[in-house]
């Protein structure tokens, strides 16, 4: 399941690099500062979907089947 928001979380990094370099280049080049804070919001949101994918799996294994 996190290989699957990895996965997904690239893509979207992906396209939007994609997407800034196709775009008029008259605004200069980014600053390592928005690099890290790039980084820093990824980082924070593959922790957040570990946690609630971690609470969906104990959730889930918590149901008695029986």
């Amino acid at each position: 399941m996190l290989k699957m928001e990895l996965d997904m979380v690239r893509a979207w990094v992906t396209h939007r690099v994609m997407a800034l370099r196709t775009q008029d280049n008259d605004r200069g080049n980014m600053t390592s500062e928005t690099v890290i804070w790039i980084a820093v919001i990824v980082v924070a949101a593959i922790a957040i979907g570990a946690i609630i994918v971690a609470k969906i799996t104990d959730k889930a294994n918590s149901i008695n089947l029986q």
